[in-house]
C-alpha cells in the first residue's frame, strides 16, 4: 500500500484549559487537539521527530536549530484513469 505523508510542527505553546492544571497537562491537551484535527482529515499519526535545520544567525553567521515535528500518513489514492464510454447497440428484439 502506498501512503502520502504530512509533517507539521509540534505545538510550541500549550492552550489554557480548565481541566488541565499543570503545564504538561496543558501541553498534552494541545498536542491531542492537533492530532485529533489531523485525524478528522484522515491522517494517521506515525511519530514525532526532532530534526536539525541550518538557519541564518545575524548577517553572516549560521546556526543549527532543532525543530519538533509530527509525522502523519494516510493511504494514497491514485487517480483512476478515465473510463471510456462506449455506446453498446441494443440487441434487436427476437
Amino acid at each position: 500500500m502506498r501512503y502520502e505523508y504530512s509533517v507539521i510542527p509540534a505545538p510550541a505553546r500549550s492552550d489554557k484549559a480548565q481541566t488541565a492544571k499543570t503545564p504538561v497537562d496543558r501541553y498534552a491537551l494541545s498536542l491531542a487537539a492537533e492530532m485529533n484535527r489531523m485525524a478528522a482529515d484522515g491522517w494517521e499519526y506515525v511519530r514525532a521527530e526532532v530534526l536539525p535545520s541550518e538557519e541564518r544567525s545575524g548577517l553572516t553567521g549560521r546556526s543549527t536549530v532543532y525543530h519538533n515535528l509530527l509525522v502523519f500518513r494516510r493511504p494514497h489514492v491514485a487517480a483512476e484513469p478515465a473510463k471510456r464510454l462506449t455506446h453498446e447497440p441494443e440487441a434487436a428484439p427476437a
